[in-house]
């Protein structure tokens, strides 16, 4: 039987290219995804543990709260304990580290980096007057306020050298510093496309924490003394509460734990669409050795006549599935490889740099993609071995044993109705709950599988629908529908691979349209005020820029928005809360509140709004009194005065900075909401903007400019899942063309026959590219309309946490779905059209 299954793939080797196509695929997504995160993941772990080669035991601040009950930022690390920390039995030496956020401008004005990547720390010199962890490449260390250092990757990229003047932003206002050094760093963040700009340390104390204030402490071990004995040394002089020792090896292996979970999320997304692939890839494959079987049916009741058992057959139809699969799994762990090596070089070309490495190929991965090819390909012939064995060996070489039987539709298609039953009735019933998103996902799976059972039954009436249209194609159009109805079965296998994609591409379609127009409402009916600003990477912003605005002359109203840690309550009731400052006399001429209870009235002194969300959870109501410990640990009480419904951009605890700031060490806006004269105009932003120094850390945004920059986000999001989800389109076309080439080998009699009574070769073509075009937009039809259904469900749930959320319908999108669809259909057919108008008529009647 192995000899068997082995000549039966060997002599039907065109017809099974598109089955080991769309398994190679499926399979190369897989190895191309683990071979990319690894290497990935290997490169980004090995330069963080060069980062911590110089770190043998670090000091941090204790995590949690503050050691006093205060619900501020938990105390810095002072000069004293780093002098103490140096002089411990086994110390070398001790650095001193801070570090914050610093953008750099290149010499366009423009933000180099990559958002919260671009940081800035200080250079901390040793006994030599250098510091190991940052080697010079060109000119001095900083010294003094006005002086920095950068890293080289950053200096060439903007074309920068030592004794340029350039443009940087700590927390908004410009500031105009002399680059005195480059240096080189095997910094993990820098390899990743970041900048570090270095100041020395009163300057980057002064900018980042406080004056004597350090952010760790790293404690580099004298020769012969082992990490853990160091650890041991210092734990003993750390103060009772606020500091903490770990040693070097330890934050190595956690930050190399941190960057694999942080690419296991990349990988799973990643996966997600393989196995969309690779399930699409199923319809091909059954379809494939279904039709296989139903050409060789006489062949395999002559293997029964003679002695073969129906376990026998069966196994012969896996040994080919497993040899096709074999085959497919290793041409996709190569072609994998290969988009492996492939999407590194893309991310470098993106400008998203990553640490120089080896690629990553294990034993694991060759593993799982050998196991998933043939796996796949197996389970998926299963039931068309299973179908074959079943057959009478009488009956079939009398060719008895042809359509499937009235019985077996019957109860395929009340299966169909019972599952798909259950999945509508799961996915509705997710749509009332507060948390659905598990019941909708299984709900989701049950109803696609139900509607794939019930495929074959749904074939009929639409394809039906299509008859008025391809009557006007003659005879070809009517030939070409009852091609189309002749094998339900095979029809809707074939049309439910294009589905699956077109239902993923049009729910996700669906919701991010709606998603996009809730946030533009919630934009306009919040908001009141003509500009936003903020930091472009949403990093806290300086005071000064409110008070540099609220100075112009064209600024009506101003209202900075900051936030501050609190805890609200008494005895071991008390919780953390954030409360959210703002400026009391001009909020209510910026934003636009509904409210519940109360109203803004004067939000002075003691008075503060609360959230509906919030004031329900806790129990509050207007006039509500609120026991509050602030951020420097005074108490106070603030008196609820309205309750509001909050929004994505506005909720919380708000109260009059005037009440809050006197609490706050540091005080830090969010953003900074103006309104001006004659609202938002062009001359209005440049005069914001100029005033502002044309910071390109701030970022100046009216209504128009936030809904486009979500906008943007959704289009990205959008067109990388497009990206993805075009894999399983390829496949499904893949399966258009096996179905029609195998279609045209089945019926070459018959097409030699129409031949023979007057059909030309245009009307064979015509025929079979009808055929493909209408089970295309079959499946496209269905698609759509399942894509429609669950992109409404899925707006249900948002639409719990997102107020203005209002379901929208891209009829355009949608219409270019179907017409992608068509196209799928007509360029699927070109070959197996070609190839059946090419038939010689009279060898084909005579094919058997």
């Amino acid at each position: 039987m192995f000899r068997t299954a082995l000549r039966n793939v060997l002599a039907h080797k065109a017809r099974l290219l598109m089955t080991v196509l769309a398994v190679m695929l499926g399979v190369a997504f897989v190895s191309g995804t683990l071979v990319f995160t690894s290497t990935i993941s290997d490169a980004f772990q090995n330069s963080s543990q060069k980062g911590y080669a110089n770190v043998d035991v670090a000091i941090a601040p204790t995590r949690g709260e503050h050691p006093t009950g205060k619900p501020g930022a938990v105390p810095r690390l002072d000069q004293k304990l780093l002098d103490t920390a140096g002089r411990v039995p086994g110390a070398a030496s001790a650095t001193g580290t801070v570090s914050g956020f610093t953008a750099i401008a290149d010499k366009k004005g423009e933000l180099i980096g990559n958002g919260f990547s671009t940081l800035g720390g200080n250079y901390f010199p040793g006994k030599d007057g250098k510091d190991a962890r940052y080697p010079l490449r060109d000119g001095a260390a900083p010294k003094g306020p006005r002086e920095f250092a950068l890293d080289a990757g950053t200096a060439d990229k903007a074309g920068y050298k030592v004794g340029d003047t350039v443009r940087i932003s700590v927390d908004g206002p410009v500031r105009k510093q002399q680059l005195t050094g480059i240096y080189t760093t095997d910094d993990g963040t820098v390899a990743a496309g970041g900048s570090l700009a270095l100041f020395d340390t009163a300057t980057a104390q002064k900018l980042f924490a406080t004056p004597g204030a350090f952010s760790e402490i790293d404690v580099k071990a004298a020769p012969g003394t082992s990490q853990a004995a160091l650890k041991a040394a210092i734990d003993k002089v750390l103060p009772k509460d606020g500091a903490e020792a770990t040693t070097g090896k330890k934050l190595a292996d956690d930050q190399a734990k941190s960057i694999a979970q942080s690419m296991d999320g990349m990988k799973t997304g990643l996966l997600a669409f393989a196995g969309i692939a690779l399930f699409v890839g199923i319809f091909i494959i059954a379809n494939t050795f279904t039709m296989l079987v139903a050409q060789r049916t006489k062949e395999l009741a002559l293997l029964r006549a003679v002695g073969a058992s129906r376990r026998q057959v069966t196994r012969s139809v896996l040994i080919e599935a497993f040899l096709v699969g074999a085959v497919a799994a290793v041409a996709g762990l190569a072609a994998g490889i290969g988009i492996g090596a492939g999407l590194r070089a893309l991310m470098s070309t993106m400008g998203a740099t990553v640490p120089d490495g080896p690629l990553m190929i294990s034993l694991s991965t060759v593993l799982t993609s050998l196991v998933v090819g043939t796996v796949v390909t197996v389970l998926a012939a299963w039931l068309p071995g299973r179908r074959a064995a079943k057959i009478p060996p009488v009956a079939a070489m009398n060719s008895v044993h042809a359509a499937a039987t009235t019985k077996s539709l019957v109860v395929r298609n009340t299966i169909g109705a019972l599952i798909a039953g259950a999945g509508a009735a799961a996915v509705l019933v997710a749509t009332g709950m507060d948390d659905g998103k598990a019941m909708m996902g299984g709900g989701a799976v049950l109803l696609l599988i139900g509607v794939f059972i019930l495929t074959p039954l749904l074939s009929r009436p639409l394809i039906a629908l299509a008859a008025p249209v391809l009557r006007a194609f003659g005879i070809s159009g009517k030939l070409a529908r009852q091609n189309a109805l002749r094998n339900p079965r095979r029809t809707a296998a074939t049309a439910s691979a294009l589905m699956v994609g077109l239902t993923l591409i049009t729910g996700m379609t669906v919701i991010a349209g709606s998603v996009q127009k809730g946030i533009d409402k919630m934009a306009t009916d919040a908001l009141k005020a003509d500009y936003v600003v903020s930091m472009a990477t949403r990093t806290p912003l300086s005071p000064d820029v409110a008070k540099k605005l609220d100075g112009l002359a064209e600024v009506t109203a101003i209202s900075p928005l900051r936030n501050a840690p609190s805890r609200i309550g008494t005895g071991s009731g008390a919780t953390t809360e954030y409360l959210t400052g703002v400026n009391g006399r001009d909020f209510g001429k910026l934003t636009r509140l509904d409210f519940t209870q109360g109203s803004l009235g004067d939000l002075r002194g003691g008075a503060a709004l609360v959230d509906e969300a919030t004031a329900k959870e806790k129990g509050w109501r207007v006039g509500s009194r609120l026991p509050v410990t602030y951020e420097d640990g005074k108490k106070g009480a603030l008196r609820v005065s309205g309750v509001y419904q909050g929004n994505e951009m506005i909720r919380g605890i708000l109260l009059d900075n005037a009440t809050l700031a006197p609490h706050q060490r540091h005080a830090t806006d969010m953003q900074v909401m103006v309104k001006t004269t004659d609202g938002a105009t062009d001359a209005a932003k440049d005069s914001l903007v100029k005033a502002l120094g044309k910071n390109p850390a701030i970022s100046v945004s009216d209504k128009k400019d936030v809904s486009d920059g979500i906008a943007q986000m959704f289009s990205l999001m959008l067109n990388m899942l497009y990206g993805l989800l075009a894999m399983a389109v390829i496949v499904a076309v893949l399966g258009v063309i096996n179905t029609l080439a195998m279609s045209v080998f089945e019926r070459q009699q018959e097409i030699g026959m129409l031949r023979a009574i007057g059909l030309d070769r245009r009307g064979i073509k015509r025929m079979v590219r009808l055929e493909s075009l209408v089970i295309s937009l079959f499946g496209g039809v269905l698609g759509v309309g399942l894509g429609v259904f669950f992109g409404w469900a899925a707006g249900e749930l948002i639409a719990g946490s997102l107020a203005t959320y209002e379901l929208v319908l891209p009829w355009d999108r949608m219409a270019l779905f179907l017409g992608l669809a068509a196209v799928v259909g007509i360029l699927a057919a070109l070959w197996p059209a070609r190839r059946a108008a090419k038939l010689n008529m009279l060898a084909a009647i005579k094919a058997e």
